[in-house]
C-alpha cells in the first residue's frame, strides 16, 4: 500500500464554471485508522451535480464544504484497516471519503456493498444515491400511479434514466427529454421509455406535442430554466412537480431564473415540491432492496461513465455541465 494520499481541496469559491485555480492538488499521509475506526481506499469517486451547490458558501441543506477541505464527494472502495468489529478488511463499502485515494471513518457513514451482485461503480449510479433519489422523489414526492405521464428531464443521465424506469415498472407513461440524438435513441431503445425529446432539435417545443398530448401528470426536473416553464404549461389537474435539481442554472453569475408559468399550479390544483435524498436517510435499506430486487429482474438498467485519474479530477467534473457524460459520471481513482 502506497504511503501517500493524493487528495483534491477546495481553494476558493467558483464564479461561474469551476476553473483549475478553484481546487488544490495536494498529497499527505494516509490516514491512521485510530480507535474504533476504519481506512477506507477510494476505488471510485462519484461526481454529481450537487456538488457545485456545495461549493458555494450559501445557507443550504448541507454546509458548504470550507476552504481547503477536501472536495465533498460519495465514494466506493476497500477497507484496509479496521479498528472497528463491524468492518474488515477486504469488505467493499460506500461513503463520503471526498476527492481523495485513501479515507477514515468511525464506520457510522459506511455501508457494505456486494461487489458479486453489481461492479463497484453501479453503488455510485443505480444502486447508490441516484438510484435511491430517483426511487423517493418519484414514489414519494411525485407519487406516481398506474396511467400517470411521467416527464422527466435529464433523462440520459444518472437519476433521470432511472425515474423513466421506475415509472414503467408502476405502470406509468415516461417520456423524457435529453440532450443530442444518441441519448434519445439510447433512453427510448435501451432503457424502454415511451418517447424522448431531443432539447438540442430546433423542433423540440414541436416535438414535445405528440407524446405529451395527455399532459403530465407527474414531472421530474432535474435542470430548472426554460425546460421547468414548458412542463409546467403542459400539467394535468393535480399534477406532482418534483424538484430535484437544477443544472442549468448552478453556474449562474446572475440570478437564478425562477419559473414564468408557476401560475398554471394554481389552475391545475397542481403542487411543486423540492427534496433532497438526505431526506430520507432512515430509509434507504428499503431503497436499496427495492432498486437490487428489480435490478435483479433485468426490470433496471445502469449506464456510468468513467473517467480514469484522480488528477483528472477537474476535467471530469465539467462533463456535468457541458452534458458530456453518458449516463452516471463517475472517477476512477488509480493509485501509483
Amino acid at each position: 500500500m502506497s504511503s501517500i494520499n493524493k487528495q483534491y481541496k477546495l481553494a476558493a469559491r467558483p464564479v461561474g464554471v469551476p476553473k483549475d485555480s478553484d481546487w488544490e492538488f495536494t498529497s499527505s499521509a494516509i490516514p491512521a485508522a485510530g480507535e474504533g475506526g476504519v481506512v477506507v481506499k477510494v476505488h471510485y469517486v462519484s461526481l454529481d451535480p450537487a456538488m457545485r451547490g456545495w461549493m458555494n458558501d450559501a445557507k443550504s441543506y448541507i454546509p458548504p464544504v470550507g476552504l481547503g477541505e477536501v472536495m465533498r464527494a460519495g465514494t466506493v472502495g476497500e477497507v484496509v484497516e479496521s479498528n472497528n468489529p463491524a468492518f474488515s478488511v477486504g469488505d467493499c463499502v460506500t461513503g463520503y471519503h471526498g476527492v481523495q485515494q485513501y479515507g477514515v471513518s468511525d464506520g457510522k457513514d459506511l455501508v457494505k456493498v456486494d461487489p458479486k451482485m453489481a461492479p463497484l461503480e453501479s453503488y455510485l449510479g443505480g444502486l447508490g444515491m441516484p438510484g435511491l433519489t430517483a426511487y423517493f422523489g418519484l414514489t414519494d414526492v411525485g407519487a406516481v400511479k398506474e396511467g400517470d405521464t411521467v416527464l422527466v428531464s435529464g433523462a440520459a443521465g444518472a437519476v433521470g434514466s432511472l425515474v423513466g424506469q421506475i415509472a414503467k415498472i408502476k405502470g406509468a407513461r415516461a417520456v423524457g427529454i435529453a440532450g443530442g440524438a444518441d441519448k434519445c435513441r439510447y433512453v427510448v431503445e435501451e432503457l424502454g421509455f415511451d418517447a424522448c425529446v431531443d432539447y438540442k432539435s430546433d423542433k423540440f417545443l414541436s416535438d414535445m406535442k405528440e407524446p405529451l398530448e395527455s399532459g403530465v401528470d407527474v414531472y421530474f426536473d432535474n435542470v430548472g430554466g426554460d425546460i421547468l416553464d414548458i412542463a409546467l404549461a403542459r400539467l394535468n389537474r393535480h399534477a406532482r412537480v418534483v424538484i430535484c435539481g437544477a443544472i442549468s442554472q448552478y453556474n449562474n453569475t446572475t440570478a437564478v431564473q425562477g419559473p414564468v408559468n408557476y401560475l398554471n399550479l394554481l389552475v391545475q390544483h397542481a403542487r411543486m415540491e423540492g427534496f433532497v435524498v438526505f431526506d430520507y436517510a432512515n430509509q434507504y435499506p428499503e431503497g436499496i432492496r427495492q432498486l437490487a430486487t428489480w435490478y435483479g429482474e433485468g426490470k433496471l438498467k445502469f449506464k456510468e461513465h468513467v473517467d480514469t485519474g484522480i488528477e483528472n479530477f477537474p476535467t471530469t467534473f465539467l462533463k456535468l455541465f457541458s452534458g458530456e457524460n453518458f449516463g452516471k459520471l463517475v472517477l476512477k481513482v488509480i493509485e501509483d
